[in-house]
């Protein structure tokens, strides 16, 4: 009988190699996207063997969304109730709103969103990839928020996915669709975007709104 024992996983080394893949692909597909990415080139990156990353990840697509994942979990830990930072829901939104600006609005996002965008027209199963990857799962996350917010008092909210829809949508705005344009969106009208945002949420869903007509 074999006496060999099946490779435990989440070793650290194993979670090191992981890490490590995923950093190299996250930077390859904002360098050059997706088609042009290769497997080769990734493992090459990360110092590991092509065999690795094929054990880690299946295949190119799953390399993909464990990229996209790790560039959203940057986002989504200013979601959780325990690195919330301290305040009140007023300046708590305010912090969400502005770390989502911040993670949109960099120079590597922007390209990424183009290049997937473009590659999505001749691949729509890699757009699906990216949004189950990320944007949707960064709204599970902040719907889970605002219906804790909405248990706790904080707020009065009955369809938190709505809710966390329309806060992302107003935060955004319209220099969502100037920054993917190419034009210059001024800091101090992001503030008051934002800040606009929280307040029109806040009339909405605050305490007491409800009863407020």
């Amino acid at each position: 009988m074999s006496t060999t024992h099946p490779k435990k996983i989440g070793r650290p080394s194993d979670l090191a190699k992981r890490k490590a893949i995923a950093e190299a692909a996250a930077q390859s597909f904002f360098d050059v996207g997706f088609a042009a990415s290769s497997i080769e080139q990734i493992a090459a990156d990360a110092g590991v063997s092509k065999v690795t990353v094929y054990n880690h990840f299946g295949d190119k697509r799953g390399l993909f969304a464990a990229a996209v994942e790790r560039e959203c979990e940057k986002m989504r830990g200013h979601f959780s109730l325990d690195q919330m930072p301290a305040g009140s829901i007023r300046e708590r939104l305010t912090v969400i709103g502005e770390a989502m600006h911040a993670f949109l609005h960099r120079p590597e996002m922007i390209q990424f969103e183009r290049r997937i965008a473009a590659e999505t027209e001749h691949e729509p199963a890699l757009g699906k990839a990216f949004l189950e990857a990320g944007p949707w799962r960064m709204k599970q996350a902040f719907s889970a928020y605002l219906a804790f917010a909405s248990e706790s008092g904080e707020l009065e909210i009955d369809d938190p996915h709505l809710a966390a829809e329309q806060f992302v949508s107003m935060c955004k705005g319209m220099g969502d669709l100037e920054r993917r344009f190419g034009a210059e969106v001024a800091d101090e009208d992001n503030r008051r975007r934002i800040a606009g945002a929280v307040d029109v949420f806040l009339t909405a869903y605050g305490p007491g709104a409800a009863d407020g007509d």
